[in-house]
């Protein structure tokens, strides 16, 4: 190993570059977000809150079958299905429906696997991401957390609902 110089001795170079660098950034834009007063645009492939869809009549996607439970990976998707019974037909869209549909926010990854899995396009990921909770029972999102709002009752929320998708997935 070689002896060291006399200006690596004093270290004064090497404290000179790291004061130069530390300049320089005073002078770069900041990576900080104010949150509620500024937003960051998010990926067009971001995944975030789930969402359960309806037609544009208005009636639940969802038929039970399961496919969505089956394949999410945190098993993190509970659903019971259910008959629907005659006067329900304005409600659901198929013979079979979801009577219990949770979700424990706490397990999921956001894999996009129960979206992909669906074949009836009733679950989808949101760009909207998930908000925060002092205790763990607001972390399970039941049914009515989910649904979409009714596009015959409520056609703005439904629309802001579906935000990108309205352009390309209405009507699947």
């Amino acid at each position: 190993m070689k002896p060291m110089t006399f200006w690596e001795k004093i270290y004064l170079p090497a404290v000179i570059k790291g004061m130069l660098i530390t300049f320089s950034h005073m002078f770069k834009k900041r990576p900080t977000v104010q949150y509620p007063e500024q937003t960051r645009p998010f990926s067009p492939v971001f995944r975030g809150l789930h969402v359960l869809n309806r037609d544009e009549e208005g009636r639940e996607r969802c038929t039970a079958c399961g496919l969505c439970a089956v394949a999410c990976p945190a098993e993190a998707i509970t659903m019971e299905a259910a008959e629907r019974q005659p006067g329900e037909e304005n409600l659901y869209r198929e013979e079979k429906y979801a009577a219990k549909y949770e979700i424990n926010m706490l397990r999921c990854i956001f894999c996009g696997y129960c979206e992909e899995a669906c074949p009836k396009d009733a679950i989808y990921l949101s760009q909207t991401f998930a908000p925060s909770n002092y205790g763990r029972q607001g972390f399970i999102y039941k049914k009515e957390d989910l649904l979409i709002p009714d596009p015959v009752k409520d056609p703005e929320g439904y629309k802001k609902a579906l935000g990108e998708r309205a352009n390309n997935k209405i009507g699947k």
